[in-house]
């Protein structure tokens, strides 16, 4: 018998299997924003906030109600959305760089798997031109220069359709937090760009393969720039005022300075600041509804899954705390979710919500499962589809952890764990913990770890705390007891390693001392 006559049935199987595998894998659709507060939707119960095409995203799927950014600044957070990995997990602990190569990568895995791979908007990768396994990229970078010769697409684009103007004529500051309309037109703003540069991606889509693509806006990231049209909706909205707490009145006095980190600057600045945030969110809605639009008119939308999230949020004033980097909810939590594939039965009926606390880690998972690839044993994220079919019997964490290295001041260096009803906040350089019950005080307004009643919850948390930290050695538990650090790490031992020039080392150490302290 011809052996070669046994092997192509198996062959012709074999393909079979594999063409049809890929024919049900749905098109991935990615869309985030940055420093978009969890709260900062209209789907979620917040009646301020005009965000139509999100809530219509949320009607069709199911949202989240306890997101989190586990290492709640820029890189770190997109590290763990690359990777699927914790803050331990991916080494990343802090604001720093993106490493260049990790063992699993999205756009890498999707690809390997037969997607198309594309991505438009703000990355942070270093160099900033990396690829990570997608096809190809149009960047925006918001002005940053940290690759030499490194222009980014939307510059360039700038330079030939508005020749001799001024991309930041705004005249804010990129962790400002004073609040200004944006000064060109509209077409121009590097956002509009993004929208638009999605919807002719898509309409220019015409290959067979399934399509993973990532939209990845820059706002409402401060400056907050919003155009005139938008703000003007907010003319007579009432927005919430900053939350103040039994614990913040050492944040009031600082330095009146652009991109102050904390500080007390008057009711009327965080309301007029957030009525800017939240123009750009309803400007970014109005961007969303464009891809979706593009999506429904190709008519891929309903064989996509369709999933929206920030990567952290941004106080706003809360307890006179600006930006990001805090374990707080301004900062910690995130919009998320999904529109799943037509085929898709979640057995939540339309409008769904789970409270189960999930994170940034959790979305390569997800993609993984929905494009039907085996997850890597090492990876530490969840698929969360599993959780949307049977909520109540999927296994699922209790808790989630949070982390940051120093920001802003030495003592913010700090572990979390949250299961979205309490929080513990331990602080690695004073020994501070707090204690908040988020079901009565969503605000985080009133500590509970100094209160007699809650000393049970509080070592309960406690000791969760010591054993989450266990894993890394002496210098942060030490005979079962919590140790108060006195040096900063940025850096864990899982940080993949490379060989670094000269220069390149000396430039991330002075982005880790600058940033620490004042740029994330």
């Amino acid at each position: 018998m011809n052996i070669h006559f046994i092997r192509l049935p198996l062959l012709l199987a074999l393909l079979f299997v594999v063409t049809l595998s890929m024919a049900q894998q749905p098109h991935i659709i990615l869309i985030m924003t940055d420093q978009q507060r969890g709260d900062a939707v209209g789907y979620a119960g917040n009646s301020s906030i005009i965000t139509p095409n999100l809530d219509q995203l949320a009607g069709d799927g199911v949202y989240f109600t306890n997101a989190y950014s586990s290492t709640p600044s820029c890189t770190p957070a997109r590290a763990a959305l690359l990777t699927g990995m914790s803050p331990w997990g991916h080494g990343m602990l802090g604001y720093g760089r993106v490493a260049r190569k990790y063992p699993n990568e999205m756009p890498a895995m999707l690809r390997e798997a037969g997607y198309y791979t594309y991505g438009i908007g703000k990355f942070h990768w270093f160099p900033q031109k990396a690829l990570h396994g997608f096809h190809g990229t149009l960047v925006d970078e918001s002005g940053r220069i940290e690759s030499e010769g490194f222009i980014s697409d939307y510059r360039d684009w700038f330079k030939r359709v508005a020749p001799g103007k001024d991309p930041d004529a705004t005249g804010i500051l990129w962790n400002e937090h004073n609040p200004r309309v944006y000064q060109l037109e509209e077409r121009l703003h590097p956002d509009h760009w993004k929208g638009e540069m999605a919807v002719d991606f898509i309409d220019s889509y015409d290959l067979e393969a399934p399509l993973f693509l990532k939209v990845s806006f820059s706002r409402p990231h401060s400056p907050y720039d919003p155009p005139q049209r938008f703000l003007d909706l907010y003319e007579i909205v009432d927005v919430p005022v900053p939350f103040t707490g039994d614990w913040s009145e050492k944040f009031r006095d600082y330095p009146n300075e652009r991109e102050a980190a904390f500080g007390d600057f008057g009711v009327d600045h965080a309301l007029e600041s957030r009525k800017h945030y939240y123009a750009l969110i309803t400007f970014l809605d109005e961007q969303i509804g464009k891809v979706v639009e593009a999506l429904k008119r190709k008519g891929v939308y309903e064989n996509s899954l369709i999933l929206f999230v920030s990567d952290h949020g941004d106080m706003l004033g809360d307890h006179h705390h600006w930006r990001k980097s805090y374990a707080y909810e301004g900062s910690s939590k995130v919009p998320m979710l999904i529109k799943p594939p037509h085929d898709f039965e979640t057995g939540l009926g339309k409008e769904a919500f789970l409270t189960h606390p999930v994170e940034i880690r959790d979305i390569l998972p997800t993609f993984l499962d929905a494009a039907k690839i085996p997850k890597p044993t090492a990876m530490e994220g969840e698929s969360l589809i599993a959780l949307m079919r049977d909520p109540q019997n999927a296994p699922w964490r209790e808790y989630i952890d949070l982390e940051h290295a120093t920001t802003y001041q030495a003592e913010n260096y700090w572990c979390a764990l949250t299961d979205g009803k309490e929080k513990y906040i331990w602080f690695f350089r004073t020994g501070e913990e707090q204690l908040f019950d988020l079901s009565e005080d969503p605000g985080e307004s009133r500590n509970l770890a100094s209160e007699e009643k809650h000393l049970e919850k509080l070592e309960s948390w406690r000791d969760r705390m010591a054993q989450h930290l266990l894993p890394r050695g002496e210098e942060f538990v030490k005979q079962g007891e919590l140790v108060v650090r006195d040096e900063n790490l940025l850096y864990g031992p899982n940080y993949p390693q490379k060989e670094w020039s000269q220069k390149e080392a000396l430039d991330a150490w002075k982005e880790e001392v600058v940033s620490s302290f004042i740029h994330p």
